[in-house]
């Protein structure tokens, strides 16, 4: 992959298969690998249980407080220089998570790898976003949140293969291997979209990203912001519920693949739908009906029901495939693109952030039922503040398509 992608119209999704997608899936592998045991292994190295589960959480920190710095990286450097920076961030901090002699050196490690992930995001972020036309970028972002999606299904179980061989360590080897072969395929493989990296005479500023496009963060940032914290929470209120009724951990653990499942059978439906109906037609019933997932949740007392609302919660999740990556692309601007979509992802990491908070919070105060139940009507004001103030990115191209729908009509009419 060169350094600035040059867009060409109609460009096939296929031309994104080894630039986009399989960097991606090799990542999502070795990130599969190494979140679920994050907290064993800060256990490993002497953290206590509280301390365990704020050093998960500083993976999601340290994603958060780069992703403006990673934009403007990316923004000067361009996207391979970034993404090499990137990979050396992410294998620094792994070899260190290795060797971290206690609980403070782990935790400022795992803050790193959340800031190495930060910049591979944003950079193939940045990338389709270039050389995507408005039409495919649904589909082209769905799918490359789909390659996720099944890395990080398959990294779990490659990774329970080697802590069995060679210890939990393992899954950070795993991480690396598979991190430098992403970077690889990116170096190597002839990139047929780009241009050498030309950067921008005068740096666009922070402050002017930000005055410039409020009132798209205002609005079309209400959808970011919704999803991430919807999809966290779930991550937190699916297994103390279950725990709460009684179900055992491998109960739990059947709930959260067959959400996963629903989930990720549906990326490229959820891209093609949003390509062709406009983003608002998924973003709004993505968002509502994860909201009445955990509106739902507090009513279940059984596996069956409480399975049944995993799979509304998948489903919702599912059609929001690559939504916040689509809607940041769209309402990116063509000058200081990288910033923005800084400033875009941390809106979405910001909600990856607050709704395990949320629900922890409520939960500490009322009930966990409560918590469900709260961000169950945040969800729903979201999804409402959606529908009424954001605009479609795709107005004009829908309008255009029905537009010469009827003239095709008119014209058929005409010759019968």
């Amino acid at each position: 992959m060169n350094d600035n992608p040059l867009p060409r119209p109609g460009a096939p999704l296929r031309s994104l298969a080894m630039t986009v997608y399989a960097p991606t899936f090799l990542f999502a592998v070795g990130q599969g690998a190494v979140i679920p045991i994050l907290a064993l292994a800060a256990r490993d190295v002497g953290a206590s249980i509280p301390a365990a589960a704020v050093i998960v959480a500083m993976r999601g920190i340290g994603a958060m407080a780069s992703d403006i710095p990673a934009g403007m990286i990316i923004g000067r450097l361009g996207v391979r220089r970034a993404m090499s920076m990137g990979t050396g961030v992410l294998i620094l901090s792994l070899l260190g998570a290795v060797w971290s002699p206690n609980t403070i050196a782990f935790g400022v490690f795992i803050f790193l790898m959340g800031s190495g992930w930060s910049v591979w995001l944003l950079a193939r972020l940045a990338y389709v976003t270039d050389v995507m036309p408005l039409h495919l970028r649904g589909r082209a972002l769905s799918t490359m949140g789909g390659m996720n999606r099944i890395g990080n299904f398959i990294g779990p179980f490659l990774g329970a293969i080697l802590i069995a061989v060679v210890g939990i360590n393992g899954t950070f080897y795993l991480h690396m291997v598979f991190a430098v072969a992403g970077w690889l395929v990116l170096l190597l493989v002839p990139d047929p979209h780009s241009v050498p990296h030309m950067p921008e005479e005068v740096p666009v500023r922070f402050r002017a990203i930000l005055s410039e496009h409020a009132s798209v963060f205002a609005t079309a940032g209400a959808a970011a912001l919704s999803v991430g914290m919807l999809r966290s929470a779930r991550e937190a209120a699916l297994p103390l519920w279950g725990e709460y009724i009684g179900l055992d951990a491998a109960l739990v653990a059947v709930i959260f693949g067959i959400s996963s499942g629903i989930d990720m059978l549906l990326f490229y439906p959820a891209g093609s739908a949003s390509d062709r109906f406009g983003r608002k037609f998924v973003a709004i019933p993505c968002i509502s009906i994860m909201a009445a997932g955990f509106i739902l949740l507090p009513m279940t007392s059984s596996f069956l029901a409480m399975a049944l609302v995993g799979l509304v919660l998948g489903f919702g999740n599912g059609l929001g495939s690559g939504i916040i990556m689509t809607l940041g692309a769209d309402f990116s601007p063509s000058r200081g693109r990288a910033e923005f979509l800084g400033v875009w992802r941390t809106l979405g990491d910001v909600g990856n952030a607050i709704g395990p908070a949320i629900v922890s919070a409520d939960t500490a105060l009322a009930s966990l039922a409560a918590g469900s139940l709260v961000i169950g009507g945040m969800g729903l004001l979201g999804a409402g503040l959606v529908f009424f103030r954001m605009p479609e990115p795709l107005k004009e191209h829908l309008e255009s398509v029905r537009e010469r729908r009827q003239r095709g009509r008119k014209g058929t009419g005409t010759s019968n």
